[in-house]
């Protein structure tokens, strides 16, 4: 990579951008509310389940004890400045994790020590994955009854896949848990119960636990060596690698994602988070060490090209939109992650989807809800702007000499939806219009009306979900609503190949207008985007502006099946050719009306079938139960996958059931188990809706 400023090197050397990512319950919040503390960057240990905790600042979140919407903050360690995000462990809040991750160099996962690998850090886990992103591991909760370090790794090598290298042993387990031993220093690090963290005391490994230090050491020092040649060969010599030296061959393969380094601690304590921050600013990536972005030009003739965005100050600025929050005095506040460049208030920045300039009218630095108003924001940042009218989450906002976008944001498709009507009938407009703010914050909430019934539907990824949405709805923005019981958002899908053919031939504005087209549909995979393929002499009689009006008829048509006017999933369509008449023109109206005349006959044509969302679900409960929660598994068309068996937590039972028959689950698994047994769900796939149940869903709609 070249560098045009020398300075930005040093500054972005220093920089962290980490997210905290986890299981619901496994610490996350209480672990950032330390490093905040230690860091100085608070003055007081904030508590969940007091609810004064400053990440987890909203109503919703102080009241329930969990977390809802990503926070960020910025602190600084050793010199060094660190970006962090801390996101939400519930399914329900996945989106805050995705885009999260999307901008982030790296990560901390936390693991309750007693649990090791749940549901949501598969989930989690994989989204990290998905965006490429180093971790660190936090086995958190050592403090807990039932403790398993051990146990904990294994589960992280097995159900993730992941080859996690312990750097750290802990000193005792549950009531005796005292501290870490860390093994490239062989040094034990103790804490004191009492106290707040900052003080620990430097002692030599325990007696007893030399043996257990020396394998775990040894196991560490023969990863890091066979990695490097060098460091091999003066290894086999009998030369003792220096602790410097461990350390950066280490940082290397945590940034190369070879291994995934473990520490452990009790946050709850105080115990254990010093080493947590020095482990994030040796091991995890500044900006500079991640792969040089590329974008997509947006330019005529290079359109779709792939452009550099260079990591320096001196270069035309591009910055990604990731989180838009409402705010009750300036509009909208967007988290933006600057790639490139230097944004000042004051600035135009060009949105490329919306092909619209925007003016950054103020910059803040974050720290959860409060804001620190600042004049610059430099590549590498991660901060908050006022003035943007039209971008939304994912928006590319780029210098508008340097037209590019960059990869955007996917939001998950909602699986659950309600009906809304408010209160008094005068109060309808300002509940479309709050509704619409929610939406925009949170892209994995859906709003429509129904096209039969004139009702307001909002969609989202689980009842949790919608519940938050609705106390939002009344406490930010006072409106009164009636809600409708919770209903399973169903999609359609096709299942073979269907070809039509469509002609538009009218007068328009005392116009003739003639073109015909010829389309076929076929299946193709469930969650993958609809693709539009343009046969050559399509592209070759139409511009680029016409390209695009065909397409965005196409895509119009392709937004509900025709069963029930359901979401339409798993369809790509091929033009295969057009016809025209010399004598008469072809327009814009006529392209987009023939696209989409010609796509809806062609799905017509093809056998359309019902979606259902289909979830994984865990429950966690004594042997005695077993039976009886199996029995109702399969009484809701559920599928018992696995019944593993925990010696700490007793059976626990892996299952996929349909979405619609999961609503009051909760009332109904706590019966079966005198109250004993816990549960996650999180959404697995869509599958094929049995016809004897899709035939009862489609009378219900009055479809036959």
């Amino acid at each position: 990579m070249s560098w045009q400023d020398p300075d930005s090197v040093d500054e972005l050397a220093a920089t962290r951008n980490i997210g905290i990512i986890a299981h619901i319950d496994a610490g996350k919040t209480t672990t950032t509310e330390r490093i905040l503390f230690l860091s100085g960057k608070t003055y007081k240990i904030g508590e969940v389940h007091y609810g004064d905790t400053v990440m987890d600042w909203m109503p919703q979140e102080q009241e329930r004890g969990i977390t809802i919407t990503a926070a960020a903050t910025t602190f600084f360690w050793n010199n060094h400045r660190i970006n962090l995000i801390d996101t939400p462990g519930h399914v329900d809040f996945t989106i805050e994790v995705e885009r999260s991750l999307r901008v982030l160099e790296g990560a901390v996962a936390v693991f309750d020590g007693v649990s090791g690998v749940e549901p949501q850090s598969e989930t989690v886990w994989r989204q990290a994955d998905k965006f490429q992103v180093p971790r660190l591991c936090f086995i958190n909760k050592m403090d807990r009854v039932g403790a398993d370090f051990e146990a904990s790794i294994l589960s992280i090598r097995e159900r993730l896949g992941a080859e996690a290298l312990c750097i750290q042993l802990p000193v005792g387990s549950g009531e005796t848990f005292s501290g870490v031993i860390d093994l490239i220093e062989q040094k034990y690090y103790y804490w004191p119960d009492a106290g707040d963290g900052q003080n620990y005391e430097i002692q030599n490994v325990p007696e007893y636990l030399n043996e257990q230090t020396a394998k775990y050491r040894q196991q560490l020092i023969d990863k890091i060596v066979e990695s490097d040649d060098a460091l091999l060969e003066a290894y086999l010599s009998g030369e003792e690698p220096t602790h410097a030296k461990l350390k950066s061959v280490l940082r290397r393969l945590v940034i190369g994602q070879s291994v995934y380094p473990v520490l452990c601690g009790a946050a709850f304590k105080n115990k254990g988070v010093q080493l947590l921050l020095d482990a994030i600013v040796n091991y995890l990536p500044s900006p500079l060490e991640r792969d040089v972005l590329t974008a997509s030009s947006v330019i005529g003739q290079k359109l779709g090209a792939k452009v550099e965005c260079p990591l320096s100050f001196s270069s035309k600025s591009v910055s990604l939109a990731f989180k838009i929050m409402a705010d009750p005095f300036a509009g909208s506040l967007t988290f933006l992650r600057v790639y490139s460049g230097v944004i000042k208030a004051g600035d135009q920045l060009f949105n490329p989807r919306t092909e619209k300039k925007e003016r950054i009218q103020k910059i803040f630095k974050l720290h959860a809800n409060h804001r620190e108003e600042i004049q610059v924001l430099k590549a590498g940042d991660i901060a908050g702007v006022i003035g943007l009218k039209n971008s939304g989450t994912g928006d590319t906002l780029c210098d508008p000499s340097f037209p590019v976008v960059l990869e955007s944001i996917t939001p998950p498709e909602p699986v659950v939806s309600v009906i809304l009507e408010p209160k008094s009938s005068g109060e309808l407009d300002k509940l479309v219009a709050s509704l619409q703010v929610l939406v925009k914050e949170d892209p994995s909430a859906r709003l429509k009306t129904d096209v039969e019934t004139g009702q307001l539907l909002l969609s989202g990824m689980g009842e949790l979900h919608i519940e938050i949405l609705i106390d939002r709805l009344k406490r930010e923005h006072k409106v009164q609503v009636s809600v409708g019981r919770p209903q399973v958002s169903y999609r359609e899908t096709i299942k073979t190949v269907s070809r039509a053919e469509h002609v538009f031939d009218r007068v328009i504005a005392g116009d003739p207008q003639f073109v015909g087209l010829t389309v076929e549909v076929l299946p193709k995979a469930l969650l993958q985007p609809a693709e539009i393929i343009l046969s050559p002499e399509v592209e070759k009689l139409l511009s680029v502006e016409q390209v695009s009006i065909l397409k965005s008829g196409i895509k119009e048509s392709l937004e509900t099946g025709i069963l029930a006017s359901y979401p339409l999933l798993g369809a790509e369509v091929k033009i295969l050719s057009i016809q025209v008449d010399q004598a008469k023109a072809f327009g814009d109206i006529a392209i987009k009306a023939v696209s989409a005349l010609a796509v809806k006959e062609a799905l017509l044509g093809a056998k359309s079938v019902l979606l259902e969302p289909i979830f994984k679900l865990d429950v966690v409960c004594p042997d005695m139960f077993v039976g009886s929660v199996v029995s109702d598994i399969n009484s809701r068309r559920g599928k018992v996958v696995a019944i593993d068996v925990d010696s700490k937590r007793g059976s626990i039972i892996k299952a996929t059931v349909p979405l619609s028959n999961l609503f009051g689950y909760a009332t109904d698994v706590r019966s079966l188990s005198q109250g004993r047994a816990t549960f996650v769900i999180e959404f697995l796939e869509y599958a094929e809706v049995p016809k004897k149940q899709a035939d009862e869903i489609l009378k219900a709609l009055g479809r036959i």
